[in-house]
């Protein structure tokens, strides 16, 4: 069996900037993804005052699901929803997924806190999560 993944990417304002699923992909689980992440933000905003790394591994876990965060110093936070724990790995995924965005934040024509709406983008976050994750 494998494992399923959903990535998200969400603005300072908590609005959805980036959403991808990993493995095996269940159409009926996709708006309990979501919302099992936007659940967590609390969580992740209650781990930030209480940790100064960007890593902040598992917030939150919902039956057999766990949410794992990474924010970034500007506030915008990469998050994790898995099955299978491997905390190494999701922290070199979310390493790799935050210099993405940086590059994406270093376009002169991306605003921030806008959706990334980029295939290039897309393509590239898939690479990652087959390198690390799958």
């Amino acid at each position: 069996m494998s494992a399923t993944y959903y990535f998200a990417i969400v603005g300072t304002n908590d609005s959805p900037l980036y959403e991808a699923e990993f493995g095996v992909q269940r159409d009926e689980s996709k708006y309990l993804n979501q919302f099992i992440v936007h659940a967590a933000l609390d969580l992740v905003d209650d781990a930030q005052l209480m940790s100064t790394a960007c890593y902040l591994k598992t917030v939150d876990r919902y039956n057999n699901w766990n949410v794992s965060a990474y924010v970034t110093p500007s506030n915008v936070r990469l998050m994790l929803l898995h099955e299978n724990k491997m905390d190494e790995a999701i922290r070199s995924f979310f390493v790799d997924a935050h210099e993405l965005y940086l590059k994406t934040m270093l376009n002169p024509f991306y605003e921030p806190n806008a959706p990334i709406q980029s295939q290039t983008f897309s393509t590239k976050v898939s690479t990652l999560a087959k390198k690390h994750l799958l």
